[in-house]
């Protein structure tokens, strides 16, 4: 690496062409870089004691570059915003020389000589600078004075109308402009190609412009070490595509979320990335994927992304999955992405059924809505999420999930109908943060002609008045404050209506006879059951609730799995493939080291063979073999691997047997249980380690 503190303007001069890599972000600096940058240029243009102000580094590839040429081409790895920005200002600058009857020192022709074309060259050669494709044709085009393509590169047309519009407005005058822009300094610094780390000094350097976000960084990573080809490859194909889904639809951070999704759903144990740090999340996870080509690395995050693209963005074709992931993007269940993007992929995969695929869907909606309304934490959701696919069996799908969501306890469970129900009917539903959904789905519940809930608002049977007419407390009774106060805000009391303002506090019958927005003239469902009422009061407002909570628990239904059905499922699959061996004691040994082995993580999931049980994570790490004298278990681990203080384990490489591993150990007593379970979670630590 060869640094040198240089003057800018010498830094241009000469035949030689800065070209930006397909992997550089496009340009990007706003009017407010731009401003700053030419207060700077001014002010140190009118201070004749000011040798020199310093604007930063710009670092390139000196050696192995594109391809041959007359003209030496320099990959920038640093500095294109700079290099743009001011070629924009120069070409602006002479522009203005040219308009000027002044004397100056320089002239239109010197400008452009010398620092932004090569004049003798043809073709692209002829420019200094050469930006990336979508950036490329807008800065020739600006620089060459001509008009503009159709599709312009924004950043481009604005900064540089800034500038001209800069030199014009103030009638600057051209001298002190030039003056300060001689007066740029950089730090010029050189790379080998073949001695130097380009990423290592690209991570370490302190831009004075705007920072690389982490999407940025990505990229950077992904091509900067491929050769010229590669880079093209990959970009064009994989990398480009993917940037343009995001572009289109919203701002560098959702990308950043997807990184971090896509690295939980790849993690073992469903390690969750801090949101601002995926860069460096991401640089771990390719080092560990050891003999994968980074081609083969880009294609997966490509093929997820278009799947997140398809959710987080609703852009999917299937108007019924679209509509259940509207749905879900209501909730803010952002948690749930990694799960869904495992689940995405195997319906495309064919492993899930459409049906299937929205089956799922719809019980994560339930899950997520069920819970928000009972008023679990959500901090317990993430874990959950990242890791609950282990718990899937994949020739079992939909039912497997099932029985792993309603089996979670404590603050991951699945509230069940009793608990949604006793909880929906008591909430504060009006201050509830998923209000306006909660009222799309009930007013819509198998309706086919949909209602738009945002064209009515929430309407409080039981007037929100402290001061209730003498009408409404003959309705209520004595204790009318009291039952204002504990029903007003719960769901029995909410509807919707067109006309809140004028049924405003007026008495039932009122709000329910009037002749324009009356209850009994409303086209809406949950408005039918008030048409016939001739009073509000405890008794109607709980009658209602308990109605609405009856549909608010098949809209958001529960897993119509039993548990107990599961369990004789189970024993059932037991019998049938292990029936002679699994009797009595060794039955009972079984049981007991069964419900170790899945306690160890939620990630566990077991396998009935024919001849042995498997349990694994993403592969095998102990199987039971049933004997009529005990149980055999083979561990997934090679021989010099077993940590076995008790000698309890035997040697079986390149012998025969069923299950994986080279390590058998028994199980004949209740008394080994520590001593087997202390194997066992060798094994399982082991693969819950490892990356895939």
């Amino acid at each position: 690496m060869k640094a040198t503190e240089t003057n800018f303007l010498k830094f241009l001069e000469g035949k030689h062409q800065f070209v930006i890599p397909i992997y550089q972000r496009t340009y990007c600096w706003t009017l407010k870089q731009c401003q700053q940058l030419w207060n700077d240029i001014v002010r140190t243009g009118r201070d004749e004691k000011a040798s020199g102000h310093f604007i930063g580094s710009v670092v390139y590839i000196d050696r192995g570059l594109y391809h041959v040429t007359s003209v030496p081409q320099l990959l920038v790895i640093d500095g294109q915003q700079r290099l743009t920005t001011l070629s924009l200002l120069l070409a602006a600058f002479g522009k203005a020389l040219e308009e000027t009857e002044a004397k100056l020192e320089t002239s239109r022709r010197k400008i452009e000589s010398y620092y932004l074309f090569n004049k003798e060259e043809e073709g692209e050669e002829q420019y200094k600078l050469l930006l990336t494709q979508s950036d490329k044709d807008t800065f020739i085009r600006q620089i060459e004075d001509r008009e503009l393509p159709a599709t312009v590169s924004p950043r481009i047309k604005e900064n540089h109308q800034f500038f001209e519009n800069q030199i014009r407005k103030q009638e600057i005058d051209l001298n002190i402009l030039y003056n300060g822009i001689k007066k740029l300094i950089i730090v010029d610094i050189s790379l080998d190609r073949y001695r130097d780390d380009p990423q290592l000094i690209f991570e370490s350097l302190n831009s004075t412009g705007l920072d690389l976000s982490q999407a940025d960084m990505i990229r950077n990573y992904v091509l900067m070490g491929l050769e010229p080809n590669e880079q093209e490859q990959i970009y064009n194909s994989y990398w480009f595509p993917m940037e343009q889904s995001f572009n289109k639809n919203a701002s560098t951070e959702q990308f950043d979320r997807f990184i971090r999704d896509y690295l939980t759903l790849k993690s073992p144990v469903g390690s969750i990335p801090n949101i601002r740090d995926v860069y460096r999340s991401f640089k771990v996870y390719v080092q560990a994927k050891k003999g994968i080509f980074i081609k083969d690395i880009v294609e997966d995050v490509y093929c997820y992304s278009k799947y997140f693209v398809k959710m987080a963005f609703e852009q999917e074709t299937d108007l019924e999955i679209k509509q259940v992931l509207a749905d879900i993007n209501t909730l803010k269940v952002d948690v749930a992405y990694p799960f869904l993007l495992e689940v995405y992929d195997d319906y495309v995969q064919n492993l899930l059924k459409r049906e299937e695929f929205i089956s799922i869907l719809r019980m994560v909606e339930s899950y997520v809505f069920r819970r928000a309304v009972c008023g679990i934490p959500t901090n317990s959701m993430n874990k959950n999420f990242a890791t609950i696919s282990r718990e899937i069996d994949r020739e079992n799908y939909l039912e497997s999930l099932q029985i792993a969501l309603i089996s979670k306890g404590a603050y991951q469970r699945f509230p069940d109908d009793e608990e949604f129900r006793r909880e929906f009917i008591v909430k504060d539903i009006y201050n509830f943060r998923n209000r306006n959904y909660l009222f799309r789905k009930l007013e819509n519940y198998q309706r086919k002609e949909l209602v738009n809930i945002e064209e009515y608002t929430v309407e409080h049977i039981l007037p929100q008045n402290l001061k209730l007419s003498l009408e409404w407390q003959a309705d209520l009774g004595e204790d009318w404050k009291e039952i204002q106060a504990r029903y007003l805000h719960t769901i029995g009391n909410l509807t919707l209506t067109g006309y809140n303002p004028e049924l405003s506090d007026r008495p039932f019958i009122e709000k329910r006879d009037m002749q324009n927005g009356g209850f009994a003239d409303s086209p809406l469902r949950l408005n039918q059951g008030l048409r016939n009422l001739k009073h509000w009061n405890e008794i109607e407002i709980n009658k209602r609730a308990v109605l609405l909570a009856n549909n608010a628990v098949k809209i958001w239904s529960f897993p119509a799995v039993n548990l107990e059905t599961e369990n004789l499922k189970v024993n059932q699959t037991l019998r049938t493939h292990h029936g002679e061996t699994l009797q009595g004691e060794t039955l009972k040994l079984f049981e007991v080291i069964r419900k170790r082995i899945l306690n160890l993580d939620a990630s566990v999931r077991e396998d009935f063979k024919k001849h042995y049980i498997a349990y694994k994570i993403k592969t095998n790490f102990v199987d039971i073999v049933p004997q009529k004298s005990g149980l055999r278990l083979s561990l997934n681990l090679r021989f010099d691997e077993i940590n076995d203080p008790k000698g309890l384990c035997k040697d079986i490489t390149n012998v025969g047997h069923w299950g994986n591993g080279d390590v058998e150990t028994k199980f004949s007593s209740l008394d080994q249980i520590e001593d087997v379970m202390f194997l066992v979670s060798q094994g399982f630590n082991k693969y819950s380690a490892d990356f895939e």
